[in-house]
């Protein structure tokens, strides 16, 4: 077949050329991949003396493809960082008409106790202004994937309160059919059961997502922190022509342990995965990360690769693996995905190297929350204005200070501390801190509403405790769930250092040596924890 190259327009920077090949004036040197169009590449080499100084950038139309996915230059399983590429990583056809994004809810999250007893997972606050599901969310929407559902069962009522308030008018995208809507466990005649894992939860609105007229599936959790431009994930994934791609996570041999690892040849394509291996069994599943992109340097400290939990799966291979391979299967991590490979399909990796963290226990949630406020540099920000993580807006006022010494902290809205110091902690929105109060390395998550000075002087003058942190009270290394009230002379300072104790009668439990309190719980006016 023979193409014309004809320039059909010309200017200072850009010379566009038919047959979908087109040259950017950045560099004066042209680089032509000659696998990817081979048909162009001796063409192209003799036009070097007109575009002298051009470079070019070059994409062309893959005919045989049933699905005429157009390929860029050079694209390979390189590493990623936590934030976006630009344009340049915008497959097509675009994730906005062609990905179905499928966020599960999690489980009961009994890890998480007692921030999940009356939520869920999803929904646990985090970086004082946020919820977990905000960030699979965001990710997506950031991604140009606007067509989200979210899978929910546990605790779900503040959940789906939220979601259907932040996202209404958040995500619109082509001909506005931008959506993100919660699917409640349901019986049915065909299926009376609950959700029974993540397989199962997918499996069981199938029904509905193969109606949707995409080529993908991206499935998410509900409770990871991180950023990712999910359409480097997808082009990768067309790329390499996998029929699942699985997001992994290089580890060293201390943090690997804790993982799902994975086995992959020499163009990342997995073939051996083992649940959290130990000893000579771990010593086996050591792979050359380079191949993924990693540098030689870190591939060596890091020669385990963890799943994420994070698959494109494409829709049809998704139909056919829980409706005919594995109908009884009820988890992706552990079974479908292992299937997958044993019967033959190609399952690649993806390596993605940035900030990624799993929220499913106290101290993780502990840990991540308080790495926001790290210095000079947070472990996960929120300071970004190419990836933002979007919310529920609150209107709420600006945080008032009083006379209050605040160090290496993050304060959300609408809060008020008078004469207090508050050092390396985070307090979420409408947190009330009153005189002579000391918080130090810990998690307040605020309150739901405000009490008016009326009522908070009623509840005192009545022997009452109001919302917050009393007078002359002192939290340090805790979790305060919102709604609180934590009464005068309090000291919640865990100073015989005990690791595990539940106090469920007292609204305060520890787990790891942090103590947490309940939401909507009471601590009496002189109480030591």
């Amino acid at each position: 077949m023979a193409f014309a190259l004809t320039p059909t327009v010309l200017l200072p920077t850009v010379i566009k050329l038919s047959c979908a090949a087109r040259f950017t004036g950045m560099t004066s040197k042209m680089s032509i991949t000659s696998r990817i169009c081979p048909n162009y590449a001796s063409q192209m080499t003799s036009m070097w003396s007109l575009l002298r100084g051009t470079k070019i950038e070059l994409s062309c139309w893959n005919i045989n493809s049933r699905n005429q996915s157009r390929r860029k230059g050079v694209i390979s399983a390189r590493a990623v960082t936590d934030y976006p590429a630009g344009g340049d990583s915008i497959p097509y056809p675009e994730p906005s008409r062609s990905v179905l994004g499928i966020i599960l809810g999690g489980g009961a999250g009994t890890r998480l106790y007692p921030l999940t007893m009356k939520r869920a997972k999803p929904a646990v606050p985090i970086g004082v202004n946020y919820r977990l599901i905000d960030i699979p969310v965001s990710n997506c929407i950031n991604s140009n994937i606007n067509k989200v559902y979210v899978l929910t069962q546990y605790n779900s009522a503040s959940l789906n309160r939220h979601v259907s308030r932040a996202y209404t008018n958040q995500v619109g995208g082509y001909k506005h059919e931008g959506f993100v809507e919660c699917l409640a466990a349901q019986q049915s005649p065909e299926n009376p059961n609950w959700f029974q894992g993540t397989a199962d939860a997918v499996r069981q609105y199938l029904w509905l997502f193969e109606e949707t007229d995409v080529l993908e599936f991206v499935v998410l959790a509900g409770d990871h922190l991180y950023r990712m431009d999910y359409q480097k994930f997808i082009q990768v994934h067309r790329e390499t022509s996998a029929d699942i791609t699985v997001a992994a996570l290089a580890v060293d041999e201390a943090r690997a342990t804790a993982f799902g690892l994975m086995k992959i040849d020499d163009v990342g394509r997995i073939f051996e995965f083992a649940e959290k291996p130990k000893g000579d069994e771990l010593r086996k599943m050591q792979v050359d990360t380079t191949v993924l992109g990693l540098a030689a340097e870190r591939a060596k400290l890091k020669p385990y690769i963890a799943s994420m939990g994070i698959y494109v799966v494409r829709k049809e291979v998704m139909i056919s693996l829980l409706r005919n391979d594995f109908p009884e299967a009820n988890d992706f991590g552990g079974e479908v995905i292992p299937g997958a490979t044993k019967i033959g399909l190609k399952v690649q990796a993806y390596l993605f190297d940035g900030y990624w963290e799993d929220l499913g226990t106290i101290e993780a949630f502990y840990n991540a929350n308080l790495g926001i406020t790290k210095k000079p540099i947070p472990d996960f920000s929120f300071f970004d204005r190419a990836s933002p993580i979007y919310t529920l807006p609150r209107f709420l006022p600006s945080s008032k200070m009083s006379d209050a010494d605040i160090r290496d902290s993050i304060i959300g809205e609408g809060c008020v501390i008078q004469s207090a110091k508050i050092y390396h902690s985070s307090l979420g929105c409408r947190s009330w801190v009153a005189e002579g109060a000391f918080i130090e390395d810990s998690l307040l998550m605020g309150a739901d509403y405000y009490e008016t000075h009326v009522q908070r002087s009623e509840l005192l003058s009545s022997g009452g405790i109001p919302m917050g942190v009393g007078r002359n009270s002192v939290v340090r290394k805790a979790i305060v769930d919102k709604n609180a009230r934590i009464g005068d002379n309090v000291k919640i300072e865990n100073v015989d250092e005990v690791q595990e104790a539940d106090r469920l009668s007292e609204g305060f439990l520890i787990r790891s040596g942090l103590v947490t309190i309940f939401k909507d719980a009471t601590i009496p006016h002189g109480t030591i924890i």
